[in-house]
């Protein structure tokens, strides 16, 4: 503990706080006032112990403040640093040494709270910046530098951040090949829609209405139907859908902006026979006032039931809102809460 307070090691925050016996004041481990001689500090495993024991909180540090929301004050500033980075995105190294942090426990800290790597957040936030500038630059190449890339090679070498290359998304996915598969399923009929990394659509409805849909998203790919590969993968996603009992993993191409990609990431970590509101998902994602974008993030999501927005309800418990039909999505968390009650131990 003492090597925490002569370091002033922020990690330690929130473990313990040291008493000063020559000030009557405690602090905690990072506190940034001089330091004080060890034969006069006294350890204290929480602020009431040193309240008790006579000692009052110092104003600098303020030991009595949430650590945890400390924290995510600190995240949400490397966000905001991520965000205002346009030529150079800063390091790993950099954004946890303005923490306080060692690198690999930055790392840590910041994937718990946003979901993601800070490397994985900035390569979201550049995707973002150059499918917006793709829409409105009047060049390719002046999208790619306007979104911050230093050549067209990297942008090119990067394609994955968009799930094609910009020329391809400013084209409207031309020449990107997306096979097509439906099958009946108790639901209805399934549609698949498939690139080369995994599946990017899962859509019920009507036969005669769903292929215009994958058109309607990648109105320049060329787009194929099902072979032997697609015809194994339809069948585990039907799996999916009628026996909720069996676990089944799927590739997944998913493609949204960053804030898209943290709520179905959050989504796909609600486990099958549990529900939670767009609230408590808002929470999930340290994000508790932005409930209405998290509603419209699950009414965008295009991969039905592998990313389970089913599974998000209304506070009052009102199931209605389900972008594939009410009725679908009882049907669905029916079949989740029966195989709980079967896995439960008599």
């Amino acid at each position: 503990m003492w090597d925490s307070v002569r370091l002033r090691d922020k990690s330690a925050d929130g473990s313990f706080v040291y008493g000063v016996k020559t000030t009557g004041i405690y602090c905690r481990p990072s506190c940034p006032s001089k330091r004080a001689n060890q034969e006069n500090v006294r350890f204290f495993k929480t602020p009431a112990d040193a309240e008790g024991a006579g000692f009052r909180p110092c104003k600098r540090c303020d030991p009595c403040a949430d650590p945890d929301a400390r924290i995510r004050a600190l995240i949400d500033q490397a966000c905001r640093r991520i965000h205002a980075s346009v030529d150079s995105v800063p390091s790993l190294k950099e954004l946890a040494n303005e923490a306080g942090y060692s690198s690999g426990h930055f790392q840590r800290l910041f994937s718990a709270i946003v979901g993601v790597s800070p490397k994985q957040y900035a390569m979201a936030n550049r995707r973002d910046r150059l499918s917006t500038a793709l829409q409105v630059e009047r060049t390719v190449t002046d999208a790619i530098y306007k979104a911050g890339f230093e050549s067209s090679s990297q942008a090119y070498s990067k394609a994955n951040t968009l799930g094609m290359t910009p020329s391809t998304y400013r084209k409207g996915a031309a020449g990107e090949i997306i096979r097509c598969a439906s099958s009946p399923s108790s639901l209805g009929t399934v549609l698949v829609a498939t690139t080369e990394r995994g599946i990017c659509m899962i859509e019920f409805g009507e036969h005669d209405e769903l292929m215009p849909l994958v058109m309607q998203r990648f109105p320049k790919a060329r787009i194929t139907h099902a072979d032997a590969d697609l015809s194994t993968l339809i069948k585990r996603v039907v799996s999916l859908v009628d026996s909720p009992l069996v676990r089944t993993v799927l590739p997944l191409d998913i493609r949204g902006t960053a804030f898209q990609l943290r709520v179905w990431k959050a989504l796909t970590e609600v486990p099958a026979g549990q529900t939670v509101s767009y609230a408590e998902l808002a929470a999930r994602i340290e994000q508790p006032t932005a409930v209405r974008a998290v509603a419209r993030a699950c009414a965008q999501n295009s991969i039905a039931v592998a990313v389970p927005c089913h599974r998000v309800i209304h506070a009052s418990g009102d199931v209605s809102g389900y972008k594939w039909g009410d009725d679908r999505k009882r049907e669905l968390l029916d079949r989740e809460s029966q195989v709980t009650e079967r896995k439960k131990p008599s």
